[in-house]
């Protein structure tokens, strides 16, 4: 009897789809509930789904609805599912001291979208210890606002999993019914949040590259700009696209909302700025609302469409399609504007192979978006500002909703839940799906043929 061979790119998808099913049978158990009674199904798989898939949009609210196990259950499944189910396997495999073989090497490569099969193993290390340091400070410093509100016992669970949701980009809570609304006062709790999702979203490659190009300037006496000039174009690309990102998208939300009681209309001056500040970084795939979204103008809406949609930056927690992969799209464009042939980033070029695979993302990304908004428009009846809304946020696992999420019919919720498994898996799996491979090489050179464009 022939073995059946999994490939990277069928074994990702499929590793979260097991860890889904995983999380939806312990969350129908009866004592992960709160009222002691098993969930249903749809409740169950929506919320394992919204867990794996860091997305944070919910049916029922965390707080109230799930036990402490239960609660416990989404915790875990945040933090597999934002680090990856193979990156936690390759942990468990390199604690047991069990010896990687070439193809469980290719499969980590894969899984963390790197290349280079070269100090794989350390860069593994590195990401746990620097997750596990970077959660273990935002939890410290979130207890000064959740111990006094909530005691001791409550204070500490709800730092640590606040900490861990920030930093996976999911964006859920086990504080209250509405998000950080009641919070948002809270400059404290507000900055160390936006610290939080932004370091997820900043990507492991772009932390260790600044922490190194840092400490290395310091040692050897650099100034501030030599260690900025001498950043790998990665980390420069990834550090310039968030920060215009979240600058532009705060001034934006700040001036679409600024006269809005609904939102931010009726707060003080530096209160107005933080808020806006925070909604164009939570925006961005982490899912926590400190205004209300179904309060929000059109402006502010179709802004969110767009930050959604690039969300954070590769190798990293967050979802959309990624900072690097927008900005390739738009050089693209910008070269064949401008009549260059080669695309020159920071004194870099970008191969055809990069560019092939950046509008292989964007353009099949934008089509999923496109489906499901008209699938959920036709099977919940709701309008197309709440459904794209609904539907990029599902995409780009972000976890912001207008108030659809817990009025979602069954039909609405099954559309739902394959938006969030497409966008937790979809820009990585399709970036592997469309890379070139000596199988699917064109073997016969064709005749060029005369087309129209524009």
């Amino acid at each position: 009897m022939s073995r059946i061979r999994i490939s990277p790119v069928q074994f990702i998808p499929i590793s979260f789809l097991l860890l889904i099913l995983c999380g939806t049978l312990l969350l129908m158990l009866p004592f992960a509930t709160a009222s002691g009674k098993p969930a249903d199904v749809s409740t169950a798989l929506f919320t394992a789904t919204t867990s794996v898939c860091v997305t944070g949009l919910v049916v029922v609210d965390t707080f109230s609805y799930w036990s402490t196990f239960g609660q416990a259950v989404i915790l875990v499944l945040i933090q597999v599912g934002g680090l990856g189910v193979v990156t936690f396997g390759a942990m468990i495999m390199l604690i047991g001291k069990r010896k990687f073989s070439f193809g469980d090497r290719k499969l980590l490569g894969n899984a963390l979208n790197v290349e280079k099969n070269r100090g794989l193993l350390s860069f593994l290390i590195r990401i746990f210890k620097g997750t596990f340091l970077v959660e273990g400070i935002g939890a410290v410093l979130s207890m000064f606002v959740f111990i006094p509100r909530l005691g001791i016992g409550k204070g500490i669970w709800a730092s640590i999993f606040h900490s861990v949701s920030a930093f996976c980009n999911a964006g859920m809570d086990v504080v209250g019914s509405d998000s950080l609304i009641s919070l948002r006062e809270s400059n404290l709790l507000m900055i160390v949040t936006m610290a939080l999702i932004v370091m997820g979203g900043l990507g492991f490659v772009v932390w260790f590259e600044l922490y190194d190009g840092i400490k290395d300037g310091i040692k050897k006496r650099f100034s501030f700009p030599e260690i900025v000039r001498r950043l790998p174009v990665h980390s420069k690309v990834v550090l310039c696209v968030t920060a215009v990102l979240i600058i532009g998208g705060a001034v934006a939300v700040f001036a679409a909302e600024y006269h809005n009681p609904a939102t931010i209309g009726g707060m003080s001056l530096p209160d107005k700025v933080i808020n806006s500040l925070f909604q164009s970084v939570t925006f961005r795939t982490a899912g926590f609302a400190s205004v209300p979204q179904e309060g929000l103008t059109e402006v502010s809406c179709v802004l969110g469409y767009f930050l959604m949609f690039i969300g954070g930056s590769p190798i990293g927690t967050a979802g959309g399609i990624k900072t690097v992969t927008a900005f390739l799209v738009c050089m693209n464009a910008r070269s064949y504007i401008t009549g260059h042939r080669e695309i020159v980033i920071f004194n870099r070029s970008v191969s055809p192979e990069q560019m092939h695979k950046a509008s292989a993302v964007a353009v099949v990304s934008l089509g999923v978006v496109a489906v499901m908004t008209i699938l959920l428009m036709v099977f919940t009846g709701n309008a197309l500002t709440d459904s794209l809304y609904e539907v990029t946020s599902a995409l780009a696992t972000v976890g912001l909703s207008r108030g659809l999420t817990p009025g979602l019919n069954l039909a609405g919720r099954i559309i739902v839940v394959i938006s969030m498994y497409l966008g937790r898996i979809g820009p990585l799996s399709m970036a592997l799906f469309f890379a070139k491979s000596p199988g699917n090489e064109n073997r016969i050179k064709h005749a060029e043929g005369e087309f129209y464009v524009g």
